[in-house]
């Protein structure tokens, strides 16, 4: 959450669109002027209990806290929303969460344009808010099953997430800008401590959210599936609120009018100095010092060497969107990571969506960590651990961190069962008659292909692998039962896990072949179905919202995904009697079938048979590379920020809270691509992100070698160096005198 860090002093801009541009000296008249009445004090804003702090201050603190919820939390299950309620698969549900990720980081620039040139920060803020909330229920409405189809939940999922994307990113660069308007100059102490309750409410705001809507999802059902709903409702509500909060304090802002935008500025500078250039290729023209000094014939000298500055800087920010692409991969291939693991940790459970919110738990007790200890230590010990090697040495511990994700994937493929290839199928024999049963699998040329005994209600430890000559093969299977030999076919498709189930027939038997799931479930659920013995209908409640019905005389239900849990009393219902099951432990991943059977020495009933192996990899071995990432990132974030605005004027700092959100963006783009179009297996995209980190380290490292860091005192140029009168082709040659 570091990259939200904002300057801490709002930049000033002395090149301001609305200053008419007038010569240095004017006529003096001789005539009297007659004096001004004394204008009235402005009465004083209110303070926080007698303090030198505006009370608006509070309004707007507390409207960042409940923005940040709303972003974070809504972010949070965005990547299970798509995988599990649109049906993306995994690339493309990576894909469109980097992509609204990167427009988050892309919009910051429009909502900084309104603000400075056109309405102010004060009603930007509010229109953009009434955008997000515009987009949150647009995007609550997306996530009920019973509004439309998957195209409907689909067009309704972008829509809002395109708006959420302008509304937050649009009040961005504007909300802590605005908050420190509220502070007179002569209290500049109480406005940089203003700076750091902002930046802990948004770490709050993600902390909390981060933990409570994966809750939200998961913990309540609603239509019978996790409540996508009400987790992006909640969100949407607490938006609702910091809207509502930060209307509230309206009467007593301060309201800055809009200033122009230096960004834009900038902007025009640079391609003024460049096209000037171009235009004025001729070798007769003299060379000047540096290419910016090409715009001098139309912008302020001033703007010119603040921008030189910044051009030092921003060539500093050319590597850094790789350092992104790696940091923001927790909510997207992190998470799906942790849909493949055991949430159990003895004394909670977590939902995979859940491990999210030690990223800000950790910059939490990271930055003082490193702030008090760790670099004391490393200056003690001689070590000039300086601003960019400490970037560098971020960028090395994100690669650590993304080594550590893939050999946890690794790991993790090593324990999941086996997948059957081409022209193959897993095959296992279920016996639910009384009797022992013999069971003989026979080829195309009578050739015994598989041939075991099965004990009565025997759990068999593993499938049996069968071979298919084409992708699709009739089988003919033998049952011996007591003095009966039953002969029966059935046909099987290349890829699939199937169970062969045996059931008295009289006195012999008969069989039924039923597809099984071939993955394992994952967002922290287990999947469950039934057969049913009797000769009745039952109904089974497996909690508020989810009940399924088993036909009579062994119907076999589909699977139905439930949450991770203990279930010693499942109530089930026939037409003419209640009785209850007890199912035990349903446990991450896993995925079961259960017998309904009325033994006349037992009763009824489940007998429990495991398709497929719960998560045997506890989520705790996500534990090392969030450590290492979130070192990472307040390494980087941190004291990336503090060393550009340490190397830039004032003026720029606006500008390089710009560029800087928006190498951000640019490395949500290269997660998008390489998603879409690596095609590689899991770990080897962890691999290949590490190594793109470390190529990408060592050239900022050879960068940041021959920088030569400024002093402040050096960041001003002369007044006396004069750029060089030019006669020929050239635009505008006439150099006007501006007052700044």
């Amino acid at each position: 959450m570091l990259e939200e860090r904002e300057s801490k002093e709002p930049a000033m801009n002395p090149f301001q669109k609305n200053e008419s541009k007038e010569t240095l000296f004017s006529p003096v008249s001789t005539e009297e002027v007659p004096p001004r009445p004394p204008s009235l004090p402005k009465k004083p804003p209110p303070k926080i209990c007698g303090s030198n702090y505006p009370l608006s201050i509070a309004f707007i603190v507390v409207n960042e806290f409940c923005e940040r919820f709303s972003y974070y939390g809504m972010k949070a299950v965005l990547t299970l929303y798509f995988l599990y309620f649109l049906h993306w698969n995994e690339d493309t549900s990576t894909s469109v969460y980097h992509a609204f990720s990167s427009l988050c980081y892309f919009t910051p620039i429009l909502g900084a344009a309104i603000a400075d040139s056109w309405l102010g920060k004060f009603k930007t803020i509010i229109y953009l808010s009434l955008v997000y909330v515009l987009g949150h229920v647009i995007k609550s409405l997306g996530a009920l099953p019973i509004l439309g189809g998957h195209m409907v939940h689909t067009v309704l999922s972008l829509v809002g997430l395109s708006l959420i994307a302008l509304g937050t990113g649009g009040i961005k660069p504007c909300v802590a800008a605005f908050g420190g308007d509220q502070f007179e100059e002569k209290h500049a102490e109480e406005r940089t401590r203003y700076f750091s309750v902002f930046y802990l409410s948004i770490n709050a705001g993600s902390l909390i959210s981060t933990f409570v809507t994966p809750m939200l999802r998961g913990d309540v059902k609603c239509f019978g599936e996790d409540c996508y709903a009400l987790a992006f409702g909640v969100p949407g509500l607490l938006m609702v609120i910091a809207l509502v909060v930060f209307a509230m304090g309206s009467r007593i802002y301060r309201k800055p009018p809009p200033e122009g935008n230096i960004v834009t500025q900038v902007v025009k500078c640079i391609w003024f100095a460049i096209s000037n250039r171009f235009k004025n290729r001729s070798g007769d023209i003299p060379k000047r010092q540096h290419w910016l000094d090409w715009a001098a014939e139309k912008y302020p000298k001033q703007l010119i060497m603040d921008v030189k500055a910044l051009t030092r800087v921003l060539f500093l920010y050319i590597p850094l969107p790789m350092f992104w692409a790696l940091l923001d991969q927790q909510g997207s291939r992190w998470t799906l990571q942790a849909t493949r693991m055991n949430g159990n940790l003895g004394f909670f459970v977590l939902q995979p969506d859940q491990m999210q919110v030690l990223n800000p738990f950790l910059v939490l007790i990271f930055i003082p960590l490193f702030d008090l200890v760790i670099y004391r230590l490393v200056s003690k010990c001689g070590i000039n651990f300086s601003s960019l090697r400490k970037m560098a040495v971020g960028m090395i511990l994100a690669c650590l961190a993304f080594a550590v994700a893939a050999a946890v994937e690794i790991k993790i493929n090593e324990m999941a069962p086996p997948q059957p290839g081409p022209q193959e199928i897993f095959l296992q024999v279920l016996n639910l008659a009384d009797d022992e049963v013999k069971v003989t699998v026979l080829g195309d040329e009578n050739n015994s292909l598989l041939a075991e005994s099965i004990k009565s209600f025997q759990k068999t430890p593993d499938y049996s692998k069968l071979h298919l000559k084409t992708k699709s093969q009739d089988f003919r299977f033998n049952l011996e039962f007591r003095n009966f030999s039953v002969y029966t076919k059935h046909s099987m498709e290349e890829r699939n896990w199937y169970s062969l189930i045996i059931r008295e027939d009289g006195k012999s038997v008969s069989s039924m072949m039923v597809k099984d799931t071939n993955n394992k479930t994952t967002n922290g659920m287990t999947a469950v179905r039934f057969v049913n013995t009797l000769h009745k209908k039952v109904n089974i409640s497996l909690g508020a919202d989810i009940s399924l019905d088993v036909g009579e005389d062994y119907g076999v239900s589909a699977y139905r995904t439930v949450q991770r849990g203990e279930y010693s009393v499942v109530h089930c219902r026939t037409e003419d009697k209640d009785f209850s099951l007890n199912l035990g432990l349903l446990d991450f991943g896993a995925a079961y079938l259960f017998v309904i059977t009325n033994r006349t020495n037992q009763g009824l009933q489940a007998w429990k048979m495991e398709d497929i192996p719960a998560n045997k990899m506890s989520i705790a071995w996500q534990l090392p590379q969030y450590a290492l990432v979130t070192a990472a990132e307040v390494m980087f974030s941190v004291t990336g920020l503090e060393f550009s605005y340490s190397q830039a004027p004032s003026s720029m700092k606006s500008v390089l809270q710009a560029a800087w959100l928006l190498t951000v963006a640019f490395g949500n783009i290269i997660v998008l691509i390489v998603a879409q179009f690596s095609g590689l297996v899991q770990w080897a995209e962890f691999i290949l992100f590490s190594c793109l980190l470390l190529v990408v380290c060592l050239i900022f490292s050879i960068m940041g070698y021959y920088y030569v860091p400024l002093k402040p005192e050096d960041i001003q140029e002369p007044a006396d160096k004069q750029i060089p009168r030019i006669q020929g082709n050239m635009i505008n040659l006439e150099t006007k005198k501006t007052r700044f």
